[in-house]
């Protein structure tokens, strides 16, 4: 089973880890993507996240697709904020559940760093003194 959601409003990792908690699995990995205070020594005020919806959703609707079959995930989740973001805010929410661990924690690298390179979500960087639009990268 898949969860993959956008959203405007703070993602709750409580509620993203329940959503994929199933009996046969005896492992959850689960990656929080947090915002931090500097970026190339300069002081991040905060950051804001723009999507492209229908693509986004559907790109990681297939991370999930591609972590099931290679990983024999029973539940993938994957929530991205879209807005502004503040200093400590969480960006993101990857939580995967196998049977073992090892598939579990090979699953959720592969899904932030696909996820970083293919999915449509842009970061702009606001500091102080001006603003930059992020580059994917792993």
């Amino acid at each position: 089973m898949h969860h993959i959601h956008l959203s405007e409003t703070p993602l709750n990792i409580a509620q993203i880890l329940a959503s994929v908690q199933d009996d046969s699995c005896g492992a959850v990995n689960i990656f929080v993507g947090t915002v931090r205070n500097t970026t190339v020594a300069k002081a991040v005020l905060r950051l804001e996240f723009e999507a492209y919806p229908a693509m986004a959703l559907r790109e990681m609707e297939q991370i999930a697709n591609d972590i099931q079959a290679r990983w024999n995930a029973a539940s993938v989740a994957i929530h991205h904020r879209t807005g502004s973001v503040e200093v400590g805010g969480i960006a993101v929410v990857i939580a995967v559940a196998t049977p073992h661990r090892k598939a579990s924690f090979e699953a959720c690298e592969y899904a932030i760093d696909t996820l970083k390179t293919t999915v449509p979500i842009w970061k702009k960087e606001i500091f102080e003194d001006g603003e930059v639009w992020v580059t994917p990268h792993a």
